[in-house]
């Protein structure tokens, strides 16, 4: 039997990410203000087709799932990675920190800039809108950051967790995975993450706060094909 999160994207937009969701029953993303994520309820031909009508021209998508992505002939991917993921189903380790605070709509700006920044993978302004963000500040300057992202029953992502390069080293990326962790477990939901599995420091990290390897998943970058003379050509660059 599938795991909710062996297709973590079409998991949460079938289910508590639904209002975030345009597509039907057998494509679905979100929409792409929020974050540039897709996935198809199975892979079988219909549902690659409708994702293949879903994507329109010069946009691209992000796959996640733990089976190998199968594409409709329109779409080709441009970039593709190995990821893992992790969960945490024991109680991770309590923390108290006055300095972490609530980031709100008034923070974006300054969050894109430090995601931008630091890459911990898709972020927008509109990323707010998926779940709670927290941060520390130091000297009025937001040094890192943490969230939460897809949600599926009884599951909520940890994501977007970020240092900026003046503010590494003072233990605020393990500061703040544990509190949004704590956080998400004080709802009663299993935290889980994904890293890319050549991240070898942030595995560490998170196997040292409590998380532990759930899956490995397969991620690509796709767009549509642009059709010129008669022929394909596929985009080079996600």
């Amino acid at each position: 039997m599938k795991h909710v999160l062996d297709r973590p994207i079409w998991s949460a937009l079938a289910t508590r990410h639904q209002a975030f969701a345009e597509g039907d029953i057998l494509a679905r993303r979100y929409r792409p203000s929020i974050v540039p994520f897709a996935a198809t309820a199975a892979d079988d031909a219909e549902s690659l087709q409708a994702l293949g009508k879903l994507l329109p021209p010069h946009e691209s998508a992000i796959l996640v799932q733990t089976d190998p992505i199968a594409l409709p002939s329109e779409l080709s991917a441009v970039s593709t990675a190995s990821l893992v993921q992790m969960v945490a189903e024991q109680p991770v380790g309590a923390v108290s920190d006055e300095r972490v605070q609530r980031l709100t709509r008034d923070d974006a700006a300054e969050m894109l800039a430090l995601a931008s920044l630091t890459k911990p993978g898709p972020f927008t302004l509109e990323a707010l809108s998926l779940g709670e963000f927290w941060g520390v500040k130091i000297d009025g300057r937001l040094a890192a950051m943490a969230g939460e992202r897809m949600k599926q029953p009884g599951y909520s992502e940890l994501s977007g967790v970020c240092t900026h390069p003046d503010f590494r080293g003072g233990g605020f990326a393990r500061l703040l995975s544990l509190f949004v962790a704590n956080r998400i477990m004080a709802r009663g939901e299993v935290p889980y993450l994904h890293a890319y599995d050549s991240n070898a420091l942030a595995i560490g990290l998170y196997e040292a706060i409590g998380f532990r390897l759930r899956t490995t998943l397969n991620m690509a970058v796709v767009r549509r094909r642009l059709r010129t003379a008669g022929a394909c050509v596929a985009f080079e660059n996600p």
